[in-house]
């Protein structure tokens, strides 16, 4: 059975928060995956894209909401005594909304063309 909306928007918020805990937070506090940080951010905003779409299947405006989001978080490091802003980071933060918004919308359209046919 699918969770609910409301489960899913839960799921959504906790991760969101869970992202800038881990980029602002203390260092020592981090949970590392043991993979090169650029995928570890890739795969953190690709899975708050893709919990964000399923919570509200509009992915253009989920992507546009996550999009300066994404880079927020990454220039807020600048705010942190232990951490700068780097850019290559938030390009892989932004590409990772764009490309499960993308995919996202692209499921949609299929799934809509389908219940047609």
């Amino acid at each position: 059975m699918f969770p609910s909306r409301k489960w899913l928007l839960v799921g959504t918020a906790l991760l969101a928060a869970a992202i800038v805990f881990a980029a602002l937070g203390p260092e020592d506090w981090q949970v590392r995956l043991g993979l090169h940080w650029l995928v570890e951010h890739f795969l953190g905003f690709f899975g708050l894209t893709v919990l964000a779409c399923l919570a509200w299947p509009r992915p253009g405006i989920v992507a546009a909401v996550l999009l300066p989001f994404a880079v927020a978080v990454e220039a807020a490091q600048g705010l942190t005594a232990d951490r700068t802003p780097d850019l290559a980071t938030a390009l892989a933060a932004a590409a990772a909304v764009a490309l499960a918004a993308l995919l996202a919308d692209l499921v949609l359209t299929v799934r809509k063309k389908r219940g047609k046919a």
